[in-house]
């Protein structure tokens, strides 16, 4: 299953772009054996402001996709419940999962209610480079969890 990090903006270079292509390159080859992967990183940019058109951006790239959508009202997930959550969807033979990170003003609602699930990082406002960082972090751990690796420890 390929694992897709959509996110609107581009970020510049930074120590968090750094920690999430470290984070994308290792969940990429911990996961190949585990049929996970790749890990990749998209990032949008809307022709116009706002929320409507930034969602028209996001839906060029979630064709054929299970998409879960990043947001404050979503569902909070241990790490263990995000790694069993990839792990049924990937053994029920979805091909492509994307989580979807919103722009500045956060995800259009119309596109979050489109999406098959919502993902919290808690009740916070996150900015977006963290968010990428600790969602490329997150798909790591999940994949190590996977494959029972010691990266996580309860």
């Amino acid at each position: 299953m390929r694992l897709v990090l959509l996110a609107v903006g581009r970020l510049p270079r930074s120590p968090e772009v750094e920690l999430v292509k470290t984070y994308v390159d290792r969940a990429t080859a911990a996961g190949r054996s585990l049929g996970l992967g790749p890990v990749e990183v998209i990032e949008v940019e809307a022709r116009k402001p706002g929320k409507a058109a930034e969602a028209e951006a996001l839906r060029a790239h979630l064709a054929d996709s299970h998409v879960i959508a990043c947001d404050e009202r979503g569902t909070a997930r241990t790490s263990r419940d995000f790694a069993g959550l990839i792990g049924r969807l990937r053994d029920d033979g979805v091909r492509r999962l994307v989580l979807v990170i919103g722009g500045a003003d956060g995800l259009d609602p119309a596109l979050v209610a489109e999406a098959n699930g919502k993902l919290a990082f808690g009740p916070q406002t996150w900015p977006h480079a963290l968010v990428r960082a600790m969602l490329a972090e997150q798909v790591y751990r999940a994949v190590t969890i996977l494959a029972g690796g010691p990266y996580h420890r309860d």
